[in-house]
């Protein structure tokens, strides 16, 4: 053999070796999402529009139970945060295309979601409930009584699941105001959203003061989602569990209004 040629041979063959090596080692690193969050500087957080969790305030930033805590958590990694409004529906293949690092939301740890992702463990009770005018809630107080109403529900979300259980007419939108929005334009007999935004949206003193919540569909727990076998969900539940302690998680809840339906850390 040529031994130009070997000696070329020779070369390309360790240049390809390195190659394999340095992307072996940068597979090695990206394993690790807190690392991956720390070297783009972002904690890029998915979330819709969910008073009292995330919304924006009149400035235009956004804010809320979930988005103050989101922040507190990106400061400890170093990192500023990012709030990005994603289409419920498709949280799973934002979080799997790196479009977000987390989906922190309000979001109910249902079947479908810890399976798909990991998840932190809750850090709030909520409930599905119905949200009809206040002038006809009397006549809606068990899911039998609400069989042949039309219900607006967020697509993808806990309340859709449970109109779909209780066979109900469903009209899906994209989020829980716009939901919301439909109830009070007429649009829709009712819609079926989270209590805690039921709290912080509808009734005396609130945008929305002609309307009630009913019945409640469901009880259920809130969690925050990590792309599967991601370390960023165990670093959350020890932030969690410092700021419990601390007292600095309830302070946050309490100016929230959501402090009652802290889980315990």
């Amino acid at each position: 053999m040529n031994k130009k040629f070997l000696a070329s041979l020779l070369a390309l063959t360790m240049t390809v070796g390195l190659a394999a090596c340095g992307a072996k080692g940068k597979d090695t690193a990206s394993s690790s999402d807190i690392e991956y969050i720390k070297d783009k500087g972002t904690l890029v957080v998915g979330i819709t529009d969910f008073e009292p969790m995330d919304f924006k305030d009149d400035s235009g930033k956004w804010v809320g139970f979930d988005a103050d805590v989101a922040t507190k958590v990106a400061e400890s990694l170093g990192v500023e945060v990012k709030f990005v409004e994603i289409d419920w529906d498709n949280k799973i293949l934002e979080l799997d295309n790196k479009s977000i690092d987390v989906v922190w939301n309000g979001m109910t740890l249902t079947p479908e979601v810890t399976k798909s992702m990991e998840c932190t463990n809750a850090y709030c009770n909520n409930a599905q409930v119905v949200v009809v005018n206040s002038d006809v809630a009397d006549k809606y107080q068990s899911a039998d009584d609400c069989k042949d109403l039309t219900f607006a529900v967020e697509s993808g979300s806990a309340g859709e699941a449970a109109a779909n259980e209780n066979g109900f007419n469903v009209v899906a939108v994209k989020s829980q105001a716009d939901a919301v929005m439909e109830v009070s334009a007429g649009t829709s007999d009712a819609c079926i959203i989270d209590l805690l935004m039921a709290g912080a949206m509808i009734g005396e003193g609130t945008s929305y003061p002609e309307l009630a919540h009913t019945v409640e569909l469901t009880t259920e727990e809130y969690g925050v989602g990590c792309r599967k076998g991601s370390d960023l969900a165990a670093y959350i539940n020890d932030k969690f569990k410092a700021m419990y302690d601390d007292g600095s998680l309830k302070e946050i809840a309490t100016e929230y209004g959501v402090q009652d339906s802290l889980v315990t850390q």
